[in-house]
């Protein structure tokens, strides 16, 4: 391919920086809010989609590592949340400091530089410590604390990571207080203010002792997203169950099922009546790969038809699956040649470009070579489209495909 569109990564990662909630939280807070502790590692585990890492104390032996600490959460950082530039054979499960990561991971100066490297021009970030719609404040004690912690990363994120240093270049992406749907509302309308949109949102959120979709409970914040043009991003793993098939499974088995996940939070919005509901709503799915959709909606169309009147959903969803994935969602990907060969049936406009930096998955620093290969029998507008252009329309930037804030 003689030309090669800038990159928009609709899915990267970013490491929060010690200071984020420390600068931000009152000073009451300042001792039970997140905080990075340095301490030994005494074992960790992750098997059949559970991670369990064991913080030491002063004179145990083990690996020193950096820990994120909150309430009664020890959380280390490690070489998954950031693996770039290691070997594939080296990447283990082990925990790391700061000084031992790539700082890309998280620093703004050295983020792009490695996106100029990847042929990157702007990306959009999910978290790492608050997990990927948020879950670790979800999951905490005092929900006082929780909402300050939510607002913290979300002024960080618009503030900082995508301040004036990023040159428009990070998007940003915000979470909501998942426990209460009219403080998600607030909060969603509170940063839509100031351009942003783009919000976390768990995959299936029963698995997070939430309500389902197939209710009202959270209608408030679907209505938020819809009247502000918000985007509801759900990443892989964002109902903190990652797929896995048994307990003693080893995570092999859950990386190569990762999409399963999204598969089943797909079907469950394409059979929830909510687009009908809220016509403007948009959905993503990030880190869920392509190549299955024309099946499942192949599926969902025919239950549609064939059993709708006993299926409990004649009177909510009045137009075929099909119909509504075209107007509401949209898959990404980074590495998905099978998802490519069969893009006609999935439609260019719901497909969406992604490198997942810093991540053992990312196809840095070759995701515009990764690209090249893929693309290569699509015409050049249509590459166009799926590596920038519907990020663009999408997520509201510049027509140069940057962030222009408020």
């Amino acid at each position: 391919m003689e030309t090669f569109p800038k990159i928009i990564s609709v899915d990267d990662h970013t490491v929060e920086p010690p200071n984020v909630w420390q600068d931000r939280l009152p000073s009451k807070y300042q001792d039970i809010g997140p905080r990075i502790v340095r301490a030994p590692l005494k074992e960790m585990t992750f098997v059949g989609g559970k991670f369990a890492p064991l913080m030491g104390g002063p004179g145990d032996a083990g690996p020193v590592a950096d820990w994120w600490v909150y309430e009664d959460l020890h959380r280390p950082l490690t070489r998954l949340d950031t693996a770039v530039g290691y070997d594939r054979d080296e990447v283990r499960l082990e925990a790391i400091t700061y000084e031992q990561m790539r700082p890309g991971s998280f620093s703004v100066k050295d983020r792009l530089a490695d996106m100029d490297v990847n042929h990157v021009q702007s990306a959009l970030c999910f978290p790492t410590f608050p997990r990927f719609c948020g879950q670790t404040f979800t999951e905490a004690k005092d929900r006082e604390l929780g909402l300050l912690g939510v607002r913290a990363y979300n002024d960080w994120m618009v503030e900082e990571w995508c301040g004036p240093e990023a040159g428009g270049r990070l998007i940003p992406l915000t979470l909501v207080p998942l426990w209460d749907a009219e403080l998600a509302a607030a909060e969603v309308r509170r940063n839509a203010a100031r351009g942003v949109r783009a919000v976390c949102f768990s995959e299936i959120p029963p698995h997070l002792g939430l309500p389902s979709i197939h209710g009202d409970e959270w209608d408030p914040f679907l209505r938020a997203c819809d009247e502000t043009g918000t985007v509801i991003a759900m990443h892989i793993g964002s109902s903190s169950r990652m797929p896995s098939t048994s307990a003693d499974a080893p995570p092999a088995v859950g990386s190569t099922i990762t999409f399963a996940n999204c598969c089943f939070s797909m079907v469950d919005w394409l059979m929830s009546g909510k687009f009908d509901r809220f016509p403007g709503l948009k959905i993503m799915y990030a880190e869920g790969q392509i190549g299955w959709i024309p099946y499942i909606l192949e599926r969902a169309d025919v239950v549609w038809e064939e059993n709708r009147g006993w299926g409990g959903v004649a009177e909510k969803v009045l137009r075929p699956p099909s119909e509504l994935f075209a107007d509401h969602v949209y898959g990404c990907f980074f590495d998905d040649a099978f998802g490519l060969k069969n893009i006609d049936a999935i439609g260019v406009p719901n497909v969406l470009y992604e490198t997942d930096y810093p991540h053992s998955d990312s196809t840095w620093p070759r995701s515009r070579e990764v690209g090249e290969e893929q693309m290569g029998h699509l015409a050049p507008d249509l590459v166009e489209r799926i590596v920038r252009g519907n990020a663009i329309s999408l997520l509201g930037l510049t027509p140069d495909g940057l962030w222009a804030g408020a």
